[in-house]
């Protein structure tokens, strides 16, 4: 028996219960829509969207793990799931969001997962209106969003400098760790580039409301956040 078979046995053994629970739940897609916000910070969908933080969510159904063709860098531990036959259906998805490291070892989706089963249902339907069957789940509106700060083309054009970047990161890795687990405090490797560099200039606007996060990007030039942020979008 190959490993692909040996896993999907234990993946199909362990959903089963969820699956067929979750059967008997019939998702609201408005009320997911509204739910779906805590997710739209990393992960975009509808007309528009694009990868991320994390990558979008178009067509996502029947989509094998780590397989999105649009150049976003997928945890090794997703990489591993999709080559040995992980498929976003419904059941794997459910699981997925319910506690993200409990079914994909390695990931860096830093996401407590969404406990109650109907929450789940109702996120799934939402995201199911994007996918290529919908069937009958109504339009849903598009979550795509603007950046929070528009940023002059020659500030997004700053290319930085890793090793620099390295060195100014000190003060942040007292709080951010590196290895992508937190405790309470975001993971920021692997950022985008852009997206870690419009955030930064979002606190230092104070548009961003945390304090501490207002003050360490008042002292950073656009140099110096270039550099930061080139130095994270390194980290794995």
């Amino acid at each position: 028996m190959t490993r692909r078979l040996v896993l999907a046995g234990v993946i199909l053994g362990l959903l089963l219960p969820q699956a067929l629970m979750a059967a008997d739940l019939i998702g609201d897609a408005e009320k997911g829509e509204v739910i779906y916000r805590r997710c739209s910070g990393c992960h975009e969908v509808g007309a528009g969207a694009d990868n991320g933080i994390g990558p979008e969510l178009n067509g996502i159904f029947g989509r094998a793990a780590a397989s999105e063709k649009h150049g976003y860098a997928y945890s090794k531990g997703l990489k591993r799931m999709g080559a040995d036959g992980l498929i976003w259906e419904f059941a794997t998805l459910d699981a997925y969001i319910e506690n993200p490291k409990a079914l994909v070892s390695g990931t860096r989706m830093n996401f407590p997962g969404l406990k109650n089963p109907q929450d789940r249902a109702d996120v799934l339907a939402y995201l199911r209106s994007f996918s290529d069957m919908p069937q009958n789940i109504p339009e849903s509106s598009p979550t795509a969003f603007a950046p929070e700060v528009t940023l002059p083309p020659e500030v997004l054009a700053i290319v930085g400098d890793r090793d620099y970047g390295e060195y100014l990161a000190s003060e942040c890795l007292t709080c951010h760790q590196t290895d992508g687990d937190n405790d309470g405090i975001p993971a920021i490797i692997g950022w985008p580039t852009e997206d870690f560099v419009i955030a930064m200039h979002a606190y230092k606007r104070q548009i961003r409301p945390h304090p501490v996060m207002q003050m360490m990007a008042t002292r950073l030039s656009d140099e110096e956040i270039a550099a930061v942020a080139a130095y994270f979008a390194t980290l794995q």
